[in-house]
């Protein structure tokens, strides 16, 4: 909104707008305001939970030092939802599509964690939505940010090729135009594509769920996500460093950095109450759409592979529960880890949530620092 205000309106009467043409600007205030509006809504959001007693429920088969935690206001993502989405409103370049699909997968996202944590607090058992159910309605999110990636691309203004790290000339075509040539292949491309566009959705959202169960873990390494993203956002829109880099160029790249720094921000003010011991859970309404968010980022710039670097911790997180859950299934009751997803592991060898925390977040930024250096390694 400000950008349309005064660039395109009123740059011509008072010169100095001119600053509202820089992303760089954008993406510093688009974080100030993401970060002033979680701190100072905080307080607030976090006595209306406890007015409607939103808490949080811990598991019995969990490790015994969290029962203290029962209680804890949860559903706090709904915070970060709002402190991200009106700092993009008021910051970024609404005309730019790509803006719109961000915003549309981190509300959609959001509104199934929504679902699910409100399931929790209306039944006595605090059950929530069961596990098709939730899947189902995570595929149904991802599909809809897949209609708008073909309305984009219909328009040559979103590319289904992708980049791949360590290779120069290897863009694979995730639509793949050979099988749109055949009648009998082509709703294979559709099939292969939403396909692909529904792993890397929901697995994000379903991974920084995944990763949510030490106070201020997951937030903490969003921020540190969300940070990288936000410069790969920027190289990738920035025409010369695109060129250097030999990244694909996405239309509305730009701008998504000022979602990005929104994203950062919003991430870092809620840390200040989330961090040990928590004043406030995000619940399902926060990790899903932090993830979703992540993830939709990751797909517009074209680089569903390397999330696998940037959230790498959480990816491993996921991978330690997938592998518990089928060595249990498979070897007749035997477990690889004492407790999943892994930082439980941890904590059951003896290590103070605290250690856990402050070196899943080390992990986190080596892997994500990683990932951008891969940027040139080609």
């Amino acid at each position: 909104m400000f950008y349309w205000l005064f660039y395109e309106k009123l740059f011509h009467v008072f010169t100095p707008f001119r600053v509202f043409q820089y992303a760089t600007f954008r993406t510093g205030m688009a974080s100030l305001t993401a970060l002033g509006l979680s701190l100072a809504l905080g307080p607030w959001m976090i006595a209306r939970l406890r007015e409607f007693q939103i808490g949080q429920h811990i598991r019995e088969d969990g490790p015994q030092s969290h029962l203290k935690k029962a209680g804890t206001p949860t559903m706090g993502g709904l915070l970060i939802i709002l402190s991200i989405v009106v700092p993009t409103l008021l910051w970024s370049n609404l005309s730019v599509p790509s803006v719109w699909v961000a915003l549309a997968a981190l509300v959609s996202f959001g509104a199934v964690g929504f679902w699910d944590d409100f399931s929790k607090v209306k039944k006595s058992r605090n059950l929530g939505l069961t596990a098709k159910r939730k899947f189902a309605a995570e595929i149904v999110a991802a599909l809809i940010v897949g209609l708008m990636l073909l309305w984009m691309n219909a328009r040559g203004i979103y590319s289904t090729s992708m980049n791949v790290p360590f290779f120069k000339n290897f863009k694979p075509d995730l639509l793949v135009d050979s099988w749109l040539h055949n009648p009998w292949t082509y709703p294979f491309a559709f099939v292969f594509f939403f396909g692909f566009l529904i792993l890397v959705l929901v697995g994000a959202t379903n991974s920084v769920n995944l990763t949510d169960g030490l106070d201020g873990l997951a937030i903490g390494l969003m921020i540190i996500a969300a940070g990288a993203m936000t410069a790969l956002s920027y190289l990738s829109g920035h025409a010369d460093f695109a060129r250097y880099l030999e990244l694909s160029r996405t239309p509305g790249a730009t701008e998504l950095t000022i979602f990005c720094g929104a994203m950062t921000g919003a991430s870092l003010g809620f840390l200040w109450y989330n961090a040990h011991p928590a004043e406030v859970f995000m619940g399902d309404v926060g990790s899903l759409a932090l993830g979703g968010g992540l993830g939709v980022v990751a797909v517009l710039l074209k680089q569903e592979i390397l999330l696998l670097f940037i959230g790498g911790v959480f990816v491993v997180e996921c991978l330690s529960v997938i592998l518990q859950v089928g060595s249990y299934k498979l070897r007749g009751g035997k477990r690889i880890f004492k407790m999943a997803p892994l930082h439980h592991h941890f904590e059951q060898l003896g290590w103070a949530e605290s250690k856990v925390i402050a070196r899943f977040w080390i992990a986190g930024l080596v892997m994500a620092l990683f990932a951008l250096t891969t940027l040139k390694l080609r």
